[in-house]
C-alpha cells in the first residue's frame, strides 16, 4: 500500500495560539482553569488537557467566582464577555483573529444598518459568537434553499459574511445564489473562509484524484474536518473522519492501493503519526508526503500570556 500525506494539514495558526494560551495559562495561574466550550474540536486534545487539570465548561454558572477562565479559539458573544465581567472571572481571550475578524464585520456591516446573512451551521461555536455580535441584525443560512426562502425589509442594505471553516466550494454556490436573488448584496472586504481551511481542502481535491480512499484525522463535531472527508464523495472515492487508529476498520482497505491522509485545522501531528505506524504494521504501507503550499502563519498570544511565554523561552 501506498499512504500520500498530504501537505499542508493539522494544525493551523488559531489552534496553536490557543492550545500554547491554555498550556501557558496552566503553567502560569494552575489549576483548575476553566475553558468556555472545547478549546478547539478534537477529542484527543480536550482529553490531555482535562488530564492536566482544564475544565470544560458550557455554562459560566459552572465557573466559581474570581476564577481563571478562558475563551476558545472558537470566540464568543458579548453577552458571555458580560458575564464573565459579572462573576468577576479573570478571561483570558483565545479566539482565533480570523474569528475576531468575522465579528468585527458583523459589528460593522449592523451599526451601519444592514441585515446581515450569515452562511454558516446552526449551533456550532463559532456562528453562536457571531450571531451574539448583532442578534437583531443576523440571518442564518445553511444552504441555497434557506436563500431562496429568505425575506428581508430591505435588499439595498444586505451583506454577508461566513463561518470561517466552511468547504470553499459550498460557500461560493450559496454566495452566487445570494448575488442572484439580492443582486445590491454586500460582502466582506477580504473573504472569512480562513487560509488553513482554504489550503488544506485544496490539497486534498488536488491530491485526492491519485488516491482509493481518504482517511481525515479529525474529531465529529470539527466543521473543517468533516469538510475535508467530504470531498472524498466529489472524487468518488470511499471517506472517512478518524479520531485515531483505534476507529480504523481493516475492510477499508480491501482492494486499496493508494490512500490519501490528512487532518483537520485541530488534530494534532501526533494522531497522524499514530495512524501511519498502523497502516505501515497491518498493510507494509510506504509514505510519501506531498506539499501544495506552504504556511508560514502566527498569530501572537493573548496579552495576558505574553510574559509567560517570554519567561517559558528564557527557561528553555
Amino acid at each position: 500500500m501506498k499512504v500520500i500525506l498530504a501537505n499542508p494539514r493539522g494544525f493551523c495558526a488559531g489552534v496553536n495560539m490557543a492550545i500554547e494560551s491554555l498550556d501557558l495559562a496552566i503553567q502560569r495561574f494552575g489549576t483548575p482553569i476553566y475553558v468556555y466550550h472545547e478549546i478547539v474540536h478534537n477529542k484527543y486534545v480536550v482529553e490531555t488537557f482535562r488530564a492536566k487539570g482544564a475544565i470544560f465548561v458550557d455554562e459560566l454558572a459552572e465557573v466559581p467566582e474570581g476564577s481563571y477562565l478562558l475563551f476558545s479559539a472558537h470566540g464568543v458573544s458579548p453577552a458571555i464577555r458580560d458575564i464573565a465581567k459579572q462573576r468577576k472571572l479573570f478571561a483570558i481571550d483565545a479566539t482565533c483573529p480570523l474569528v475576531t475578524k468575522v465579528h468585527l464585520e458583523a459589528i460593522r456591516f449592523a451599526q451601519q444598518g444592514f441585515t446581515i446573512v450569515l452562511i454558516g451551521h446552526e449551533g456550532h461555536d463559532e456562528v453562536v459568537g457571531t450571531m451574539g455580535e448583532a442578534p437583531q441584525a443576523i440571518v442564518l443560512v445553511e444552504d441555497e434553499d434557506d436563500v431562496d426562502q429568505l425575506q428581508v425589509a430591505d435588499e439595498t442594505k444586505l451583506a454577508y459574511l461566513t463561518q470561517t471553516t466552511l468547504s470553499v466550494d459550498d460557500a461560493n454556490r450559496i454566495i452566487v445564489r445570494l448575488k442572484q436573488r439580492f443582486p445590491h448584496i454586500q460582502g466582506p472586504p477580504k473573504e472569512d473562509i480562513c487560509y488553513a481551511t482554504q489550503n488544506r481542502q485544496e490539497a486534498v481535491r488536488t491530491l485526492g484524484t491519485e488516491a482509493d480512499l481518504l482517511l481525515v484525522l479529525g474529531s465529529q463535531n470539527s466543521s473543517n474536518s468533516q469538510r475535508l472527508r467530504e470531498i472524498a464523495s466529489e472524487l468518488k472515492i470511499p471517506g472517512y473522519l478518524i479520531d485515531g487508529p483505534s476507529d480504523m476498520n481493516r475492510q477499508w482497505f480491501d482492494q486499496v492501493q493508494t490512500v490519501l491522509v490528512t487532518a483537520g485545522a485541530s488534530a494534532p501531528e501526533s494522531v497522524v503519526e499514530e495512524c501511519l505506524d498502523y497502516l505501515k504494521s497491518q498493510f507494509q504501507a510506504t509514505v510519501e508526503v506531498k506539499s501544495i503550499r506552504e504556511e508560514q502563519v502566527y498569530f501572537p498570544l493573548p496579552k495576558e500570556l505574553r510574559p509567560a511565554a517570554t519567561s517559558a523561552s528564557s527557561a528553555d
